[in-house]
């Protein structure tokens, strides 16, 4: 759920994605049935997302915290069980029913899912990448070093641009 959560705030954030794209990412993450989103539902996704980039932005757990239960405070109901009414696996909604609006959907659903990463990590569940040219969120809840990119292709580019920096800075002008 968390990288839907990624997935999605990504490509809500284009200034006017169309509704097709968003629902491919949807059944990219596992939803199923008929996927049909107005032109107003992309627009309260869009407003969701900007709200859950707030968590991806903060630089410390705390800060992810206190965000976190902000969005949960104001956007998000008691939690419950649900299985749709029979068509899927019993599973936990903070939405306020199961055909709540795409927009608090994605909003609570998100807060749930990157609550439990800051719980079980104790850090922030990810990151915002850090070329100048990229604005993609990533989830970073992995062993190893902390991630500052989102993809490989970004860090690479990254790296040959700082080369390619370093080496003109060394040429005799």
């Amino acid at each position: 759920m968390a990288r839907r959560t990624a997935a999605l705030i990504n490509v809500l954030t284009d200034d006017r994605p169309a509704p097709t794209t968003v629902a491919e990412v949807l059944r990219a993450y596992g939803e199923t049935g008929s996927i049909d989103l107005a032109p107003r539902d992309v627009a309260q996704m869009r407003t969701a997302a900007a709200l859950l980039r707030e968590v991806f932005a903060a630089d410390h757990v705390d800060a992810a915290a206190e965000t976190l239960n902000r969005l949960l405070r104001e956007h998000a109901g008691p939690p419950r069980l649900t299985s749709h009414g029979g068509s899927a696996p019993w599973h936990p909604h903070l939405d306020h029913d199961d055909d709540a609006p795409w927009g608090e959907w994605l909003l609570a659903s998100s807060c749930l899912a990157l609550t439990v990463l800051v719980w079980d990590h104790q850090r922030p569940p990810g990151s915002v990448c850090a070329s100048p040219s990229c604005q993609n969120v990533f989830i970073a809840q992995g062993s190893g070093p902390e991630r500052r990119y989102c993809s490989r292709r970004c860090a690479t580019r990254e790296r040959v641009a700082a080369h390619r920096r370093s080496r003109s800075n060394e040429q005799p002008g």
